[in-house]
């Protein structure tokens, strides 16, 4: 009985492990100039789960790129495609007031899926494709926003 009651209390009180990252709310990042360019939808959602917000006060700009496609990579006998690829690629670049480049960064991630019969699950699926690879590359522009 005491050696149950020991190893449920080991269980219980833990070592106190939080993993760092943990907490999904993201600091401000503050920068002089915020500028993007591709893919719209995916750096607005970048940028306001970053909390990136523009401050005269900062002495660095942001400059992000980003490009999303949805590419057919394998056909049957009947060329219907069977197979799609989506790739998500994010270039960030920070600089100084002066222009010089600080830090850069390219992420890219993609996924592989098979077509589906039904139209509206296919494009259902393709958003939800999108928005884990985004939030994959939202972490890791976390870490090197912190980084930087």
């Amino acid at each position: 009985m005491k050696i149950i009651s020991l190893i449920l209390i080991f269980f219980i009180t833990s070592c106190g492990y939080n993993p760092i990252y943990q907490n999904k709310n993201f600091e401000n990042f503050q920068y002089q100039e915020i500028s993007y360019d591709g893919d719209e939808d995916t750096n607005i959602k970048i940028i306001r789960t970053l909390n990136i917000i523009e401050n005269s006060n900062s002495q660095n700009k942001l400059f992000t790129s980003s490009s999303y496609t949805v590419d057919e990579i394998s056909k049957n006998s009947k060329g219907e495609v069977e197979l799609y690829n989506t790739a998500l690629v994010v270039i960030l670049e920070l600089k100084d007031s002066n222009n010089k480049r600080i830090n850069f960064k390219n992420i890219s991630k993609e996924f592989s899926y098979s077509n589906k019969t039904n139209k509206y699950d296919l494009v259902e699926y393709q958003k939800l494709v999108k928005n884990n690879l985004l939030d994959s590359i939202i972490y890791e522009i976390n870490l090197f926003l912190n980084s930087s």
